[in-house]
């Protein structure tokens, strides 16, 4: 079967293509809109499709819209309630409603040729089971645990993965969210929610969790599979911050303790579904899944052997899910994730050419893994563009900003480069077969969704990536899977002696990840890094800006 996965409703519009139970193609419409999100979680925005990633995944494999089998469209209007029937403040939720009815029409005027008789509505929780537990490695028997804001009128779901079947086993109904709990306050913080709540994760650790008796009255598990999560007086246990004041130790703390109190909650969750499956495996999504300090803590302390979270498990995920759910229902055995680089992509010679369009100074060294490494060793910060395209928030080696991670100054530096809070971390990537001497936690993590401690004897030796806990999201890097971005980390260790290199996403904030080549270029253009390394060529900083414009451009 030829199944398109659409995600639209709320938030990170997505699409993902499916055929014969193989994920093909999946991309962000933030990707090709360059409005980061692909829009703002409001009713008003519901009708948006991801129509420019949609075309692009058919595209990729060859298909006219008329050619697909199936839609999934990650929700099921039929199965939502009035939002003031679950006890959400939102006048216009109704739009929601009235948009996603009408889904198979606006998805036959942005794909011509479609037939709107194929959609199919997916529950919005079980597309996000679907992308955990049949996307995994490993396992035709899991157990699943989803949480995020909300759905059609659920914010959890627990299920079981057995064979080509999805059992549902448990949902926690609305108002009741740790999802909103955590956006609610992501905004009273003065961060933008739906958006920014990595940074709530990043402040907590400068904090004491010593509101955290308090929160309990709010926010706690029922021990029968759900949970509490409403009602929280924010202003009274912590001022408001307006964006563009400083933070202060009353808001880490209070950072500190709300996310306490969500890892204690989730322990709860994973120790039921635990005792209801005794399965070995959980797969991990929804939004509050990227939450990499609470997936660290179920993998270190929960009863299962093994946690695998799904690197897009946000809303975008949703459209690889459901198109999964149908492909399993349809008779396609789903086969895991290839990985993530599951986006666009370029040839030498197209990459070539835009490099000469754009009559930008460029070479074509023998190796650029080498080039590159030299570079970070004598400390350039290094735009890399790589092979496909990620498909979720984590830059993990196609789409980079690299820097040395044994200068401490290289944090702050970045964070200038990307116009970052400075009290936000980056990450190292480590060769997967050294990653054990250096970090302590879940090896392999090549979706950089886990938190380790770093070993006490290297914390000097690569304080670019230790955050202010001692701990750091590693991304382990396969020599099989990944051999140039593997060969630059050899070269680079041959270098210095350090098997690290800093890794964080190819943008600058409030923009998306960097996807296509004029991406890479205005993005090196408009801020200071050293060198772009796109495909095989190198663009230095010196070069492009040097003042003779009568030197070839392509030599």
């Amino acid at each position: 079967m030829r199944i398109l996965g659409i995600n639209a409703l709320f938030h990170d519009p997505a699409a993902a293509l499916v055929i014969d139970g193989r994920t093909v193609a999946a991309a962000e419409e933030e990707r090709f809109s360059r409005r980061k999100h692909g829009k703002r979680p409001v009713p008003f925005s519901a009708w948006e499709l991801p129509g420019a990633a949609a075309a692009w995944c058919l595209k990729r494999a060859g298909l006219r819209p008329q050619d697909l089998d199936a839609v999934a469209y990650s929700f099921d209007p039929g199965l939502a309630r009035p939002a003031e029937q679950m006890g959400l403040d939102d006048p216009w939720d109704h739009l929601r409603l009235t948009y996603a009815r009408e889904a198979p029409g606006f998805l036959r005027a942005a794909l011509p040729g479609l037939d709107p008789e194929i959609v199919r509505f997916v529950p919005h929780h079980m597309a996000h089971a679907a992308s955990g537990a049949f996307a995994a490695e490993g396992a035709d028997t899991s157990s699943v645990l989803v949480l995020d804001g909300r759905g059609e009128r659920a914010s959890h779901l627990a299920a079981r993965r057995v064979h080509d079947r999805l059992e549902a086993l448990c949902a926690q109904e609305l108002p009741h969210s740790l999802g909103l709990v955590y956006e609610e306050l992501t905004d009273h913080l003065g961060f933008l929610r739906s958006s920014d709540e990595f940074k709530v994760m990043a402040l907590a650790s400068h904090g004491r969790p010593r509101m955290l008796p308090e929160l309990r009255r709010y926010v706690y598990p029922t021990g029968d599979g759900g949970f509490h999560a409403t009602g929280v007086p924010w202003a009274e246990l912590c001022p408001r911050r307006r964006p563009e004041e400083a933070w202060t130790q009353d808001h880490a703390d209070i950072a500190a303790s709300a996310q306490a109190v969500l890892e204690e909650t989730l322990l709860d969750l994973v120790r039921w579904l635990h005792g209801q499956t005794h399965d070995r495996l959980l797969t991990l999504a929804g939004g509050v899944a990227l939450n990499c300090v609470a997936n660290a803590r179920i993998a270190a302390e929960g009863p299962f052997d093994r946690v695998w979270v799904q690197p897009a498990a946000g809303d975008a995920g949703t459209a690889l899910g459901g198109a999964l759910l149908l492909a399993a229902g349809g008779g396609d055995d789903p086969t895991p994730m290839p990985g993530a680089d599951l986006g666009r992509d370029w040839s030498d010679a197209e990459l070539g050419a835009w490099l000469k369009t754009a009559a930008v100074p460029f070479d074509r060294p023998a190796d650029i893994a080498e080039t590159v490494a030299q570079a970070l060793a004598d400390n350039a910060i290094v735009a890399w563009f790589q092979g496909r395209s990620e498909y979720g928030p984590r830059a993990l080696g196609h789409r980079s900003l690299l820097a040395h991670p044994g200068h401490a100054g290289n944090l702050e530096r970045l964070n200038d480069v990307k116009g970052r809070e400075q009290f936000r971390p980056v990450a190292p990537m480590v060769l997967e077969d050294r990653a054990a001497e250096i970090f302590d936690g879940v090896i392999p993590s090549p979706y950089m969704l886990f938190v380790h401690d770093v070993a006490p004897e290297w914390r000097e030796r690569i304080p670019a990536v230790v955050h202010v806990d001692g701990t750091a999201r590693i991304q382990t890097v396969d020599r099989r899977t990944e051999p140039l971005v593997a060969r630059m980390l050899t070269e680079f260790e041959r270098r210095t002696g350090l098997p690290v290199v800093v890794n964080t996403s190819l943008n600058t904030a409030g923009r998306p990840m960097v996807d296509d080549p004029r991406d890479a270029l205005e993005c090196f253009g408009s801020s200071p890094v050293d060198l772009l390394a796109i495909g095989p060529y190198a663009v230095r900083r010196g070069d492009f800006f040097r003042s003779d414009d009568t030197d070839d451009a392509s030599r």
